[in-house]
C-alpha cells in the first residue's frame, strides 16, 4: 500500500498563492520523507525502516531526488517572478546569495555552489535545493542541514539514480554533512533574521 501523502509544509501557500514574490524561513515540525515529483517509494527509500519509525512520506510538486527533512534543519523557499532573460540555473545563483552570505555573516566559510545548485563546504553537502515553475512564478525551495546526524539520513533514503558529478558516487554518510559537524553551532533564531532581511532586500531588486 502506498502510503505517500500530498505535499503539506508550511510553505504550500506560498507555492499556491496568487502573489510572484514571497518567502518561508522555517524549521519542519517532524522528520519527513520528501519525494520528488518523479520519485516513487519504493526505488527512493528504505520503507522498511521508514515505516518501522513512523516517518511520513509526502510528495513535492518540484523535480530532484528525495531528501529526509527534520527539526534540525532549516527549509528556505523563495517565489520570484518568471523574466523572460533568466535561465533556471540562474534562479537558483539568486536564491542561494542570500544564504551564502547570511552563512558568512554566522562565520561560514568555504560555502561554494556545487552541481547544479547545491551548496557544499570541504566538498561536502550542506544544502539541496529545487525549483517548480507556476505559471507566472518560479518556487525555489531549499534545505539547509543545520545538524541533523548524516546517519540517520542515510538510513532513510537510498542512493539516487542521479547525483551531481562533485559526488563521485559517494555514500550519503560520505557525502552529506551538517554545519554542526564541520564545527558551526549556528543559531537558528539569527540565522533565520539575517536570511529574512537578505531575501527581502534581493526580491525587492528582482
Amino acid at each position: 500500500m502506498d502510503h505517500t501523502q500530498s505535499y503539506d509544509l508550511p510553505d504550500l501557500n506560498l507555492l499556491q498563492s496568487n502573489q510572484d514574490k514571497g518567502f518561508m524561513v522555517f524549521r519542519p515540525m517532524a522528520d519527513i520523507a520528501v519525494l520528488g515529483r518523479s520519485n516513487i517509494p519504493e526505488t527512493s527509500l528504505h520503507l522498511d525502516l521508514i515505516k518501522a519509525d513512523g516517518v511520513k512520506i509526502i510528495q513535492r510538486h518540484s523535480g530532484g531526488e528525495s531528501v529526509f527533512i527534520s527539526p534540525k534543519m532549516c527549509v528556505i523557499s523563495i517565489k520570484m517572478p518568471i523574466k523572460s532573460n533568466i535561465k533556471a540555473q540562474k534562479y537558483f545563483e539568486i536564491a542561494n546569495q542570500p544564504i551564502q552570505k547570511c552563512l558568512l555573516e554566522m562565520g561560514v566559510h568555504s560555502i561554494h555552489q556545487k552541481g547544479i545548485s547545491d551548496l557544499s563546504i570541504n566538498q561536502k553537502k550542506i544544502l539541496g535545493s529545487s525549483i517548480y515553475r507556476t505559471s507566472s512564478a518560479m518556487f525555489y525551495h531549499a534545505i539547509l542541514n543545520l545538524e541533523e546526524e548524516v546517519e540517520k539520513i542515510a538510513k532513510y533514503l537510498k542512493h539516487p539514480k542521479r547525483e551531481p558529478d562533485y559526488r563521485n558516487g559517494r555514500s550519503h554518510n560520505e557525502f552529506i554533512t551538517s554545519l554542526l559537524l564541520e564545527g558551526y553551532a549556528i543559531n537558528f533564531d539569527d540565522f533565520k533574521g539575517c536570511l529574512e532581511l537578505e531575501i527581502q532586500q534581493t526580491l525587492n531588486e528582482f
